[in-house]
């Protein structure tokens, strides 16, 4: 039988396997090492593997970004975490014009294989400074690839592939999820391909893109569309932003002739948006309804509104009617 996990402990499970199968796997951080991550996503690491692959950093993210890249360029494999994505803004720079730009500058001759992990998103009473989903200022730099799970059992296997690449990669963890739930993750060597999105719910009528905390969403938005109006919902879970898996969008949209798109982030130049726009430059004759967005709204995070923020399913619920009796 496969063990039942919670998200952290798939991240963990992941981070340990790959450190016994690749000796040039470091991890570094804010407090990764004795205090196990602000999520314990690290506990036990230095422990087991010592000071010289588990290392704490200071509290500055340029650094350990710098570290990272540093790392990443004399052939080790960082893997690099950011206790908050809503912190990461001062390694910003390193990340967008260093990391990401390094095999396109070097004409192949380098690259800069790190990941950085770090928890993303609301849901948790965070306030301010530790909801905010800033995802699409990352998917806007070619370079850099950019994943988010669903579930454990896919970050187990997307976490792996990532720490497998070549290319610098963003590891958003949805924290609301951390331990909402846990899943069956097998043990040992499995990954899940970068760029291959999933149905996470077959249907006829209406594709509702999804990913991270949000595909949660979409999945109770979709059955009580079946169970209050009969509509079937298609929902995909995209996996990784960068790279999409167009293909997988195509198939659906032209089989329900309506899209839905859910994230948490603000809902101006957003990665909905993104989508929308894919999906009227490329499909537009088959829509038989709006192209639709449900996402957070145009405000800093708030804290005692925050359930009135964050995309629910009664808001995409109402949005899955809308556009399916347009």
């Amino acid at each position: 039988m496969m063990p039942e996990l919670t998200l952290v402990e798939s991240v963990r499970l992941a981070l340990e396997e790959e450190l016994d199968r690749n000796d040039k796997l470091i991890v570094l951080g804010e407090d990764v090492g004795p205090n196990g991550g602000v999520f314990r996503a690290t506990q036990g690491l230095l422990e087991k593997y010592g000071p010289q692959r588990v290392l704490d950093t200071p509290l500055s993210e340029n650094g350990i970004i710098g570290f990272a890249i540093g790392m990443a360029l004399m052939g080790l494999k960082p893997v690099a975490e950011i206790q908050f994505v809503d912190f990461i803004y001062p390694g910003f720079d390193q990340l967008i014009s260093e990391a990401a730009k390094f095999r396109y500058r070097s004409g192949g001759m380098f690259t800069s294989p790190l990941v950085i992990r770090s928890p993303y998103g609301g849901g948790v009473r965070g306030a301010h400074y530790h909801s905010q989903s800033p995802e699409a200022y990352f998917t806007h730099t070619p370079g850099l690839k950019v994943v988010i799970p669903s579930s454990p059992y896919e970050t187990k296997g997307l976490l792996t592939s990532a720490m497998r690449e070549q290319d610098p990669i963003l590891f958003l963890e949805p924290k609301r999820l951390y331990r909402a739930f846990k899943e069956e993750v097998p043990s040992g060597d499995y990954t899940i391909p970068l760029g291959k999105a999933r149905i996470a719910r077959e249907g006829e009528d209406v594709t509702i893109l999804a990913y991270g905390a949000m595909l949660h969403v979409a999945l109770e938005a979709a059955e009580l569309a079946s169970k209050n109006q009969k509509i079937e919902c298609e929902v995909i879970d995209l996996r990784t932003l960068v790279p999409l898996d167009i293909i997988a969008i195509e198939n659906s949209v032209k089989k329900t002739g309506r899209m839905i798109s859910i994230t948490e982030s603000p809902k101006t130049s957003g990665f909905s948006a993104e989508l929308s726009a894919i999906v009227a430059e490329r499909w537009i004759e088959y829509m038989e309804g709006p192209i639709m967005r449900v996402t957070g709204y145009d405000t800093p995070f708030p804290l005692s509104l925050e359930q009135e923020y964050l995309p629910s399913a009664k808001r995409t619920l109402d949005t899955i009617e809308k556009v399916y009796n347009f």
